[in-house]
């Protein structure tokens, strides 16, 4: 299981990387290897608002479906079109091209709220 030194994570398993006052929000690699092969990811429309922790949207794999938790409240800016063809970049590199949104984010101070790679691998 990779975790990343240079990323924050929730308890349901997402992973935040935050660049100024937008942030790029994807799974761990723990959660994609729990789910097993991803064959469908679901998300909200480029400018719709989420509150921290709200659900997001879906992730669906061969067994499951399982929901994707917002980090940080903020409005979705942009997803990641490559995953409609290729959902299983998600699997392949979760925390490179199988990211799923980008976020602008509304209270950075929401961190404090957020996992640090160490309580992270913790939990797992």
């Amino acid at each position: 299981m990779e975790v990343k030194e240079n990323l924050l994570y929730t308890k349901d398993h997402e992973w935040v990387h935050i660049e100024g006052d937008e942030a790029i929000v994807g799974i761990t690699d723990y959660a994609q290897s729990e789910l097993g092969e991803i064959v469908f990811v679901d998300v909200p429309s480029v400018g719709d608002g989420l509150a921290q922790f709200d659900t997001f949207g879906s992730i669906e794999a061969v067994k499951t479906v399982a929901d994707l938790n917002m980090p940080m409240t903020g409005n979705v800016e942009e997803f990641n079109e490559r995953l409609d063809n290729e959902p299983e970049l998600v699997n392949d590199d979760p925390y490179g091209d199988g990211w799923i949104i980008k976020i602008s984010l509304d209270d950075p101070r929401e961190v404090a709220n957020l996992l640090t790679p160490e309580q992270y691998k913790e939990i797992c």
